[in-house]
């Protein structure tokens, strides 16, 4: 079923803890913008070690938190975390574990997907942090799309970057490299989104 171009918007969800998988993100809203389709930014709450606490409904800064609805409608996906121990964090699995809804009403099968990640290292678990990520997006039905060897910067890069999705090795700023393969991203998986919608 297809919908008006103006209905489409890619959802790049993300967790970010020092404001790095955040950077990435806004490179692949760039990414995805320049292909003429909204990119819609949403965070999901950190988790509390203690079970008893909660966050609030509204962070204080930052982009809102993720809804089931805002997952269900979009026309494409990318998900994005800083590495941990070689894995996504914990906040963005809490997240995902909870959309059991939408994988028993099939509300993400077929919807273009990709994943990105930032490490404070260069060998820091990035292409595995990127398969963790893919693995939930697998069972939703989702189509998994990386990076091209097309996209030049991929072999340029010195840093961030691998054909399994955008990455980025901490500092203060993006390397011009990850900034092309981050919008690189975007731009595909908004692509994609438009050619399946039609």
């Amino acid at each position: 079923m297809s919908r008006p171009p103006n209905d489409h918007y890619i959802l790049v969800l993300y967790y970010s803890h020092n404001g790095h998988v955040k950077m990435l993100a806004e490179q692949i809203a760039q990414g995805i913008e320049s292909a003429g389709v909204e990119a819609r930014l949403r965070t999901v709450p950190k988790v509390s070690t203690v079970c008893e606490a909660t966050g609030a409904e509204i962070p204080e800064t930052g982009d809102i938190y993720c809804s089931e609805t805002d997952l269900a409608n979009c026309s494409g996906l990318l998900v994005g975390s800083p590495a941990r121990f070689g894995n996504m964090a914990a906040p963005l699995k809490y997240f995902l574990d909870s959309t059991a809804n939408l994988w028993i009403n099939g509300s993400l099968i077929g919807k273009p997907a990709g994943v990105f990640t930032s490490t404070s290292s260069l060998h820091g678990g990035q292409e595995s942090t990127l398969l963790t990520m893919m693995l939930p997006l697998l069972h939703q039905g989702m189509l998994l799309a990386g990076v091209p060897y097309s996209e030049t910067a991929l072999s340029a890069t010195s840093s961030g970057g691998t054909p399994y999705g955008a990455s980025h090795v901490e500092a203060d700023s993006l390397s011009e490299e990850e900034k092309k393969i981050c919008q690189c991203q975007g731009r595909r998986i908004a692509e994609l989104a438009l050619k399946l919608a039609t």
